[in-house]
């Protein structure tokens, strides 16, 4: 046994424990180094991940901001424009004239073909290609509809999105839409003998109507467009009701009885165009009541016939109601003038006019009425805003208007108000438009006939004036020494039917007082000329205004100080009246106020008055 072995394994064993602690104490150091390293680097990824949160907030708000700032823009930009129609244009009138022709072909030949079955197998071809077509065409009418514009504010709207949501949102579009229901795919179900499937194609109908409406707006001849109409609405429902009539006989059977159509397998009634002009004809005096048919068998056929009768009556009494005011409407104007002639017939009659003069009389108004001149050109253009009836003035009248040298410089606003105040007159043959020494009150400018300057004996002719000639210009200017002041200095007298344009000195002066450079240049010019004829006294002329031109002026001015001193005296008595009610209510409330048991009864007073005392009653409280 070895003595040593424990102390050996004491001086081991304390080795090793040194070795420990001398490494524990060696590494103790480094590890706290390690473990502050592995702080850092949490708290750099700590800060890291907050950085790389904050960037993303940052990036998320940036975004926001971009997208905030694109609606924006979008919402800016201007509505981008695109093709579209004006629905007042020529290019919507001739697409509706399009559009009408498939419909008024659905409205025809759907009950026709359903009816009568020979028609509907004969050109079975024929009939899929125009039915294809139409509904092609009804296609396109949607998309037309889509680009068909509308006035918003008075402006039209040319945003394709408003215009596609408003065509998707109107009740037209409902209908447009059940009318393209491809209902054709029933034929696979039914056979190709039921045309009635298409059946939903007539709501489509209110474009033809639309068509109707604006031609009759457009067309010239209103009236005859109107008949013409009515007898097309008549034609449909007598074909209509033709077409019902052969498929009831069918349904209780050919020939059963002397009411429905005769048996088909007799040859003469067999063919085609004899079963519809035979449906045709009975219908026709059924709705109309104006002939005899056989008389119905069965029940059926009774309450038909009564339906029918029913029918007939309503309709045609509303057409023949129309069609009666239409003609009266069309003889309204010949009536009216007629009854004007007639009234002057029995005047003259009556005052015993001679007839020599009553036959002038009756030939003026024949010219009238034949050259249709009869028309009242202000009563018809009343009813035109200002703007419009200038414009038709200005179209018509100006350059008539621009002819005479007076009026040749003047200035477009003068010229505007002068021609809404011409008016035309027609004289007979062998009138005399002016006399020498009449008092001249109107100038005349001639549209169209002949007028002759003749001596104070009415034979001898001076000059004559034709189309454009203008005469009575300076009397109606009342120019300050004229020597034949504002008298007629020859006789005029028309030699057949002469169309004038009158414009009278009241009227002149009323547009002058709006234009008193023009007024000042006008008279310039009528000075002039009286130099050149010889007839100005320019001693008169410098002599200043004329004492009569002044009168009226200091007669207008105390009229006007009158006017003033009513308005002004009215004005006072309403300020004094007010005050004194007020100084009342004023009383009151001081009263209520010192003496608070005591309530007098209060007088009326003006709702002024009443807000005016409230506000004082709230300034002493």
């Amino acid at each position: 046994m070895d003595l040593l072995a424990p102390l050996k394994s004491v001086i081991v064993k304390s080795h090793q424990s040194g070795v420990i602690t001398a490494c524990f104490v060696c590494l103790f150091p480094f590890g706290l180094v390690h473990s502050k390293k592995e702080k850092k680097e949490k708290k750099e990824k700590k800060k890291d991940k907050e950085n790389a949160k904050k960037n993303k907030e940052k990036g998320t708000e940036k975004e926001k901001e971009k997208e905030k700032e694109k609606e924006k823009e979008k919402k800016e930009e201007p509505p981008k424009d695109i093709f579209i129609i004006d629905p007042a244009g020529n290019m919507y009138y001739n697409w509706l004239f399009v559009i009408t022709m498939p419909v008024m072909y659905n409205w025809t030949m759907i009950i026709a073909r359903a009816c009568f079955e020979e028609l509907q197998h004969d050109y079975l071809v024929s009939w899929f290609i125009l039915d294809y077509v139409s509904d092609i065409i009804y296609l396109g009418d949607m998309l037309f509809r889509t680009r068909t514009g509308y006035l918003e504010q008075g402006l039209l709207v040319k945003d394709e999105k408003r215009l596609r949501e408003r065509y998707l949102q109107s009740p037209q579009f409902k209908l447009d839409l059940v009318s393209m229901i491809p209902t054709d795919v029933l034929y696979f179900s039914f056979g190709l003998n039921f045309p009635e499937i298409r059946l939903n194609k007539l709501f489509r109908v209110g474009r033809m109507f639309e068509f109707f409406q604006r031609t009759e707006t457009r067309t010239n001849y209103p009236n005859i467009f109107r008949i013409s109409n009515l007898v097309m609405y008549i034609v449909i429902i007598i074909h209509w009701n033709a077409c019902l009539y052969f498929s009831f006989s069918k349904a209780i059977g050919f020939g059963a009885d002397t009411w429905v159509y005769p048996d088909v397998t007799d040859p003469e009634f067999g063919r085609l165009l004899r079963k519809y002009a035979y449906s045709l004809y009975w219908s026709t005096l059924t709705l109309t009541t104006i002939g005899e048919t056989p008389p119905p068998v069965q029940d059926s056929e009774y309450l038909f016939v009564v339906v029918d009768f029913l029918v007939g009556v309503l309709i045609f009494a509303t057409i023949v109601g129309n069609v009666g005011s239409m003609i009266s409407n069309m003889n309204a104007a010949r009536a009216d003038f007629q009854a004007r002639i007639d009234a002057i017939k029995q005047y003259m009659h009556f005052r015993k006019v001679s007839k020599d003069l009553e036959k002038r009389v009756i030939k003026w108004f024949d010219y009238l009425w034949t050259n249709k001149k009869a028309v009242d050109e202000r009563e018809v253009l009343k009813y035109l805003p200002d703007k419009l009836r200038a414009e038709i003035a200005i179209n018509v009248h100006l350059d008539t208007l621009k002819k005479v040298r007076i009026f040749a410089d003047c200035e477009a606003g003068l010229l505007i108000e002068l021609v809404l105040k011409l008016r035309p007159q027609v004289f007979s043959p062998g009138d005399y438009i002016c006399r020498k020494g009449d008092i001249g009150r109107e100038m005349y400018i001639i549209k169209e006939g002949k007028l002759a300057v003749v001596a104070d004996d009415g034979i001898t002719e001076f000059v004559v004036l034709s189309d454009g000639s203008y005469f009575g210009e300076i009397s109606i200017l009342n120019i300050k020494g004229s020597k034949a002041g504002n008298r007629r200095t020859a006789n005029i007298r028309s030699q057949g039917y002469s169309d004038l344009f009158c414009l009278s000195k009241d009227d002149l002066m009323e547009a002058l007082t709006e234009y008193p450079d023009a007024k000042a240049m006008l008279e310039e010019k009528g000075r002039q000329i009286l130099m050149k004829d010889g007839l100005l006294d320019l001693e008169v002329a410098k002599l200043g205004p004329d004492p009569k031109d002044m009168e009226e002026k200091v007669n207008k001015m105390y009229v006007s100080m009158e006017t003033l001193q009513t308005k002004f005296a009215r004005l006072l008595a309403e300020y004094e009246s007010t005050q004194q009610k007020l100084k009342q209510r004023v009383t009151q409330i001081e009263k209520k106020i010192t003496d608070p048991g005591q309530v007098e009864p209060s007088e009326p007073v003006d709702p002024e008055a009443g807000v005016a005392s409230a506000e004082a009653e709230a300034k002493t409280e």
